[in-house]
C-alpha cells in the first residue's frame, strides 16, 4: 500500500524515473566535489532528482539542481512549512517541484527517526538509488543495508 503523502506542487513528477540523492552529513571533501559534479550532471540530462536536502552536501547539490529546469522532489522530514525561500517558491511556481512528507503540519522539526524513515520513502519512491556518501555505523549506511 502507498503510503500517505501531504504534497505541494505537481505531482505528476511522481510517475517520472526518479533518481534518489542521500549524502551522510559528515563526508570527505572528495566526495563533496564528486557530488557537485553529479548534480550539475544530473541538472544538464534534466534527471528528476528526489532527495531532502537535509545535509550540508544535499542542500548544495539543490542550489547546483534549482538553477537547471528539471524537476526535482523535496522530501521532508517534517511537516510543511508555512514559508518557503524564493528559489524554492520559483521551482514551485515553474511546475517542476514537488514537495512531499509523510508528517502532518503538527511535526514542526526533524529528528533522527523521522529522517530514517525520510530516507526509506525517498528510496521506496525512487527507480534508482545514488548515495554520495554512507558514514560507516551511520544511519544511512543501516537503511542500506536493509
Amino acid at each position: 500500500m502507498a503510503p500517505l503523502l501531504h504534497t505541494l506542487g505537481n505531482t505528476a513528477l511522481l510517475q517520472q524515473y526518479k533518481v534518489a540523492f542521500l549524502c551522510s552529513r559528515k563526508c570527505p571533501a572528495a566526495v563533496v566535489l564528486k557530488s557537485f559534479d553529479w548534480a550539475i550532471e544530473q541538472r544538464d540530462k534534466g534527471t528528476c532528482i528526489i532527495s531532502g536536502f537535509h545535509s550540508r552536501i544535499e542542500k548544495d547539490v539543490l542550489h547546483y539542481l534549482l538553477k537547471g529546469t528539471q524537476p526535482v522532489i523535496l522530501a521532508l522530514a517534517r511537516g510543511m512549512m508555512k514559508k518557503w525561500p524564493s528559489e524554492i517558491k520559483a521551482a514551485l511556481d515553474a511546475d517542476r517541484l514537488l514537495i512531499i512528507t509523510r508528517y502532518a503540519d503538527s511535526v514542526t522539526h526533524a529528528s533522527e527517526e523521522t529522517c530514517f524513515q525520510r530516507n526509506r520513502l525517498m528510496m521506496e519512491l525512487a527507480d534508482e538509488v545514488v548515495i554520495g556518501y554512507a558514514s560507516p555505523g551511520g544511519n544511512l549506511e543501516r537503511l542500506c543495508g536493509e
